[in-house]
């Protein structure tokens, strides 16, 4: 079938609710009205209010109740509405389900998934619009998941369901419509913790991921003369190491692009892995594309903060011809 993102995580959970009844889904809105995505619309009509639930305004409440749930042998799905909201969580997320099987030496784990939209792009307030997937990717024994494209939304998120520990499952709300693709009907899955290759190349290693693989597709067809390898990260932990340094090792340059702010991105662990495993390859420092050290701005002014193609023409070039 033709499937958008925000369509193919509805049929990933149709389908692992179908397969497995224990696996629930709750949050906010997510019941009656679908959420506001409509991710999870249709999920209450075919599988009924008792795996179906629409909660309390309360993050710390919603990943608490998973984490319980999880524990007691269910494959919980909750959803935080935004990104930006998932703060107030980040308690139960290191202190409790990150560590739930070294705390019990392996008779507990917490086989849960949490959804979230992150990113901007989509002109919305304050505390919608975060990218903080390098806070969350500190936090030994949680894995972060972002997919890019319909086919690996649907894979991957019945692949964080299925996971015996705890997976964060952030999706980029940017591209949740803006494209179809053929997405298999049916149960398949798409590894955690493998890296694409989108594009092979020999001049220069370029990586994104989420919403920044569109921005950097774009950018990359824009060039002429350059042969890029382009490679969609998808999980952010575990990191892909080995598909990383290889590519750079093959093409000795990389130019890296994300949409979060600078400092303390993820392209700084990137890089580091780079220097720690195929420095003398190099034959350009590591470029880095992202947003500014600054809040997420309001509305139009989004546009600007976020990596367009022509600032990550310039920064391919600029690695090129260095």
């Amino acid at each position: 079938m033709q499937a958008t993102i925000i369509e193919a995580i509805n049929d990933a959970l149709h389908e692992e609710m179908a397969t497995d009844d224990r696996t629930l889904v709750f949050g906010q809105d997510v019941a009656e009205s679908g959420g506001v995505f409509r991710a999870t619309e249709g999920l209450q009509e075919t599988f009924g209010g008792d795996r179906v639930l629409d909660t309390p305004l309360s993050e710390i409440a919603i990943v608490g109740a998973a984490i319980g749930l999880a524990t007691y042998g269910y494959r919980p799905v909750a959803e935080i509405q935004f990104s930006g909201f998932l703060p107030p969580a980040f308690d139960q997320l290191v202190t409790n389900a990150s560590r739930i099987r070294w705390r019990t030496r392996g008779e507990l784990t917490a086989p849960m998934t949490v959804r979230t939209p992150y990113g901007a792009g989509v002109r919305a307030l304050e505390h919608h619009s975060e990218s903080l997937e390098a806070v969350y990717s500190h936090i030994p024994g949680l894995k972060v998941a972002v997919p890019s494209t319909p086919h690996d939304a649907k894979g991957m998120l019945i692949s964080a369901i299925r996971d015996p520990d705890p997976v964060l499952f952030m999706e980029p709300k940017h591209v949740y419509r803006s494209f179809r693709e053929e997405v298999p009907d049916g149960t398949y899955t798409e590894p955690l913790g493998e890296a694409a290759v989108r594009r092979e190349g020999e001049d220069v290693t370029v990586i994104a991921w989420g919403a920044m693989m569109h921005k950097t597709r774009e950018a990359v067809d824009n060039l002429d003369g350059i042969d890029v390898e382009l490679i969609d990260l998808r999980s952010i932990s575990p990191l892909d190491r080995e598909t990383v340094v290889q590519s750079v090792k093959k093409t000795g340059r990389c130019v890296v692009v994300h949409e979060a702010p600078k400092s303390g991105g993820f392209a700084g662990e990137l890089i580091a892995t780079i220097n720690d495993e195929a420095l003398m390859f190099l034959e350009a420092p590591v470029e880095r594309v992202t947003g500014f050290d600054v809040p997420v701005p309001l509305l139009a002014m989004e546009d600007f903060y976020i990596p367009q193609p022509p600032r990550i023409e310039e920064a391919i070039s600029e690695t090129v011809n260095y």
